[in-house]
């Protein structure tokens, strides 16, 4: 909601317009035969909003369910102790480490406005640069470096493990997370731009990360010719999808 007044947003916990809503949706119908073991988001509520409206259009149906880890009492309350409903449900990990880019004191000014207080240069380089900090801010370096330590110590064991992941977050969050894995210089990763409500697919296989790009859309079989276990996943998901419309 900030983006629509034009501010300054980093980690304000603002949530997402009518807009950021239907894109959410929409991304979801793309993704609705894809298969998910576990989603990972940001802790801000406009990734947490995107995750939960995207799996709305699951055909799986799962109930995502959000993990709490903070305390013991935490986790102690939200328990499962269900093993049929584990399986109904889809587990959500919230990670403050994938975060969008904190700018600091920029927070809440408006962009335009800064840019005639600070200069449009001094503001672009605070914006755009690799290694420059917004004031009491971090730099896409920094956000790169808790990004990606995060990746690589808790999702890419899930990837090795088999497992089928979706990541939810923020336009300098995801950046980064990319210029990991296509092995991006710092100049190509600040001239890297994301649409928003884009997903984009990988696969994880030899160790390796190959970028397929934005799956095209559900009916299109192109997206599981990649590994055998994704073409099974969506011959099983269209069986579900022809009960559930002979169902109704």
């Amino acid at each position: 909601m900030w983006n629509e007044k034009n501010l300054f947003t980093g980690c304000v916990d603002v949530p997402l317009t009518r807009k950021g809503v239907d894109e959410a949706i929409q991304a979801g119908k793309i993704l609705s035969t894809m298969p998910f073991d576990i989603v990972y988001t940001s802790a801000l509520v406009r990734s947490k909003m995107t995750a939960m409206l995207a799996l709305t259009q699951h055909c799986c149906q799962k109930v995502p369910i959000i993990i709490h880890n903070e305390k013991e009492e935490a986790r102690f309350f939200s328990q499962i102790y269900s093993e049929d409903t584990k399986n109904q449900s889809l587990p959500v990990v919230t990670a403050w480490q994938l975060n969008e880019r904190m700018y600091g004191d920029l927070q809440g000014l408006n962009k335009q406005e800064t840019a005639e207080i600070f200069g449009k240069e001094q503001v672009y380089n605070w914006r755009r640069s690799y290694a420059v900090r917004p004031p009491n801010g971090e730099s896409l370096e920094m956000c790169l470096k808790r990004a990606v330590t995060y990746f690589k110590d808790n999702i890419e064991p899930q990837l090795m493990a088999g497992k089928h992941v979706m990541v939810v977050a923020h336009a300098n969050s995801l950046r980064s997370i990319i210029m990991y894995l296509d092995n991006l210089t710092p100049q190509e990763v600040i001239n890297l731009e994301l649409s928003t409500g884009v997903p984009m697919l990988y696969i994880y296989k030899d160790g390796k990360f190959i970028r397929r790009g934005s799956p095209a859309g559900p009916k299109e079989a192109s997206v599981y010719a990649y590994t055998s276990n994704l073409a099974l996943y969506k011959q099983k998901c269209d069986e579900m999808l022809q009960e559930t419309l002979k169902e109704r």
